[in-house]
């Protein structure tokens, strides 16, 4: 359920009006292309760190020098704009770009998130009302019944795979709340964050991670439950953040051994094993060595559950605790609280990033020359090929993190051919005197595995004055 300590993350119920449950009569292909607007492409450009945990289905796709784009997948909430999906493809970014289904590029813009929870939304301003999704009910899935993942798989595009529940509350990430949904349809890297639908064209989970002896899908796909993500999402937009019911305990599941040492027939619910002085607990009455059976009318199967149960409380709410105790049992009335928000937000709250201060240059960062006879040699060249040489770009431009490189050939600047450095500068100074933002230019970059030149838009320093 939630990443290291989790409370479980978003969304909007909002009703997909041209994919509810019995207008297709059975017909799947039809229902799978009415679904494919609701989803985006999400990529990213972020510093160069460490890209975290193995299992999570985030794809890098390109470096250059001290920055990678990584991709990722996500669905619309709102026809204005909103957008689901994983904290981990946002994590760190300085520029997000999320590609509708109609090949439109639109800047995005995360408005909330819950590190914890590994979910986050994201907005867009589109030019038109975007489908949303349905959300499903994930608590009322079994093993064995059928699904389909739409996303952007290892960022090839938008793409489609089926398959089934294969398991329901998964602790793969070792926290105290997991609660995954697993499936055996392909779940790859650039997944992360796109819908996993029931074949009523209804969410009922957020694909987050993959568990593969390599890098590629084995089969073992996880996903945040939906009744997790709607959870979440209507805490942050009610109080900016998750607020989890909290009572002031620790707990642990019952195993067979703590059970026979505690003189209990079977295993059965969660021995506490520390009170928080001042808290919910402590004032009800609730001690280290209980053994927490229910809570409310809920028998939670484990400590996992418990935790879930406790978290999605609302606060103020009183619930009468079933507890064994020395044989007997007993039951406590208890008045949840809130989580103590300075505590959770140290755990939970996204972690800010600033877009890098890349320090744009008159000369953009890119130092220019003829092409000598033995450039072509050296870079390999082809004769024909004219133009000005790339001969060095300074780490951190902007350039260099567009993946220009030395090497490279410059071969027309807005569109007019370039022959010599000084052609190339004065383009810079004429618009940068115009006051654009960016300079478009064409340019042959050696190593690409598609031959032939590219457009590559450089950003400007802005004019004096």
């Amino acid at each position: 359920m939630y990443r290291n300590l989790i409370a479980a993350a978003l969304a909007l119920v909002i009703f997909l009006p041209s994919a509810r449950a019995g207008d297709f009569g059975g017909n799947q292909s039809e229902l799978i292309r009415s679904l494919l607007p609701t989803v985006v492409n999400i990529t990213v450009r972020k510093e160069v760190t460490d890209t975290g945990s193995s299992v999570n289905a985030g794809a890098t796709t390109r470096q250059s020098d001290d920055s990678k784009t990584f991709v990722g997948s996500g669905f619309v909430i709102d026809p204005a704009g909103s957008i689901v999906t994983n904290y981990h493809v946002l994590e760190n970014a300085f520029e997000i770009s999320v590609t509708l289904y109609d090949g439109s590029v639109l800047p995005g813009t995360m408005l909330y998130a819950s590190r914890l929870a590994d979910l986050a939304v994201l907005h867009v301003q589109p030019p038109y009302p975007l489908t949303p999704v349905q959300w499903g009910d994930s608590t009322k899935l079994q093993i064995g019944e059928p699904v389909f993942a739409i996303g952007n798989p290892l960022g090839i595009g938008t793409s489609v795979s089926a398959g089934i529940i294969s398991g329901l509350n998964r602790n793969v990430q070792d926290s105290p709340y997991d609660d995954y949904i697993q499936t055996d349809a392909a779940i790859n890297h650039g997944n992360s964050g796109g819908p996993l639908f029931d074949m009523k064209g209804r969410v009922i989970g957020v694909d987050t991670a993959l568990v593969s002896p390599t890098e590629a899908s084995a089969g073992l796909g996880l996903a945040i439950p939906s009744d997790t993500a709607q959870f979440v999402v209507g805490q942050l937009k009610a109080y900016g953040w998750v607020r989890p019911g909290w009572i002031g305990v620790k707990v642990q599941q019952v195993t067979a051994a703590m059970a026979d040492a505690m003189g209990m027939r079977q295993p059965a619910g969660s021995v506490v094993s520390w009170v928080l002085p001042d808290g919910p607990a402590r004032r009800a009455g609730i001690q280290i060595g209980d053994v927490i059976l229910r809570f409310g009318d809920k028998a939670p199967n484990d400590e996992r559950a418990l935790l879930r149960d406790i978290v999605r409380t609302p606060v103020g709410d009183t619930i009468q605790v079933t507890l064994e105790r020395d044989g007997a049992q007993l039951t406590l009335p208890v008045t949840v609280a809130a989580w103590p928000r300075k505590k959770w937000e140290t755990r939970d709250a996204p972690l800010p990033t600033e877009r890098p201060n890349t320090g744009v240059r008159p000369d953009l960062g890119l130092s220019l020359a003829a092409i000598a006879a033995g450039d072509r040699a050296k870079y390999g060249l082809e004769d024909d090929i004219g133009g000005v040489l790339v001969s060095g770009v300074v780490p951190g431009s902007d350039a260099a993190r567009r993946g220009m490189t030395e090497g490279d050939v410059i071969l027309r600047v807005q569109g007019k051919p370039v022959a010599a450095a000084a052609d190339v500068q004065s383009s810079i100074a004429a618009e940068r005197e115009a006051k654009h933002r960016y300079i478009m230019m064409l340019v042959l970059q050696k190593g690409r595995a598609m031959p032939g030149p590219s457009w590559v838009a450089l950003q400007l320093p802005e004019a004096a004055g």
